[in-house]
């Protein structure tokens, strides 16, 4: 996969560049908006990482050229402005994706998975959803295992559909409040402990094999094994 980095902080531009490089990217690092604004014109990427604030073009105007193009790549902005309108305004801005500044690579690289796997998927137009014997229809939203019928609420089939498009990857608290309850700060509760436990029931207690697993320290992961 193909990555373009538009970041003028050369520390934290090194860190991402090299672990991206160790997970397998071809990437493209550009230090100036503008020159990451031609790069992004002139090259085609799986994923744009760009910065927030940025000599010669601010990566939001960025964003906005790159979509007014039409062009549908997947967006993470990167900002150490971590405020609830800020993040609304990057959003509405065409970023797919926002973290802030601190963050931790892990996170990153699992949310850049995320956003590259769920545009493949948007392109495949891809309309039931599988993980081992766990069967999830998106058009008649329904929801089978081994061939049963299970009953689950509408933000359980949203929990539910998130887990199986990062089925095999990590998910964290904070991708759940912001992709599924649109949460960008911590609301303080344990609402996600509670519907992942209701999930769980579901999908897993009659069945032999659990499918959803706790990720200590970390989040969750849907897998085949446990």
């Amino acid at each position: 996969m193909k990555a373009l980095v538009i970041e003028d902080d050369q520390d934290v531009a090194s860190y991402l560049v090299k672990g991206l490089k160790e997970s397998d990217f071809v990437v493209d690092h550009a230090a100036d908006g503008r020159e990451g604004m031609m790069m992004a014109a002139s090259e085609d990427y799986d994923i744009m990482i760009v910065d927030r604030m940025l000599p010669g073009m601010d990566g939001l105007s960025i964003v906005k050229t790159v979509r007014a193009t039409g062009n549908q790549v997947p967006v993470l902005i990167l900002s150490a402005l971590g405020d609830v309108d800020d993040r609304v305004e990057g959003l509405r801005g065409g970023g797919d994706d926002y973290l802030t500044k601190p963050f931790s690579f892990t996170e990153l690289l699992a949310r850049i998975e995320s956003l590259v796997r769920r545009n493949r998927q948007s392109a495949e137009t891809e309309t039931v959803l599988r993980v081992a014997d766990l069967e999830m229809d998106l058009l008649a939203r329904t929801v089978k295992r081994a061939g049963q019928s299970i009953d689950v609420q509408p933000r359980e089939f949203r929990l539910l559909e998130y887990l199986m498009r990062n089925a095999g990857q990590v998910v964290t608290r904070t991708m759940l409040l912001e992709k599924v309850w649109d949460y960008h700060f911590d609301p303080q509760t344990n609402v996600i402990d509670v519907h992942i436990s209701r999930l769980r029931a579901k999908i897993d207690k009659e069945f032999d094999t659990p499918l959803l697993q706790t990720v200590r320290g970390a989040g969750y992961m849907l897998r085949e094994t446990a």
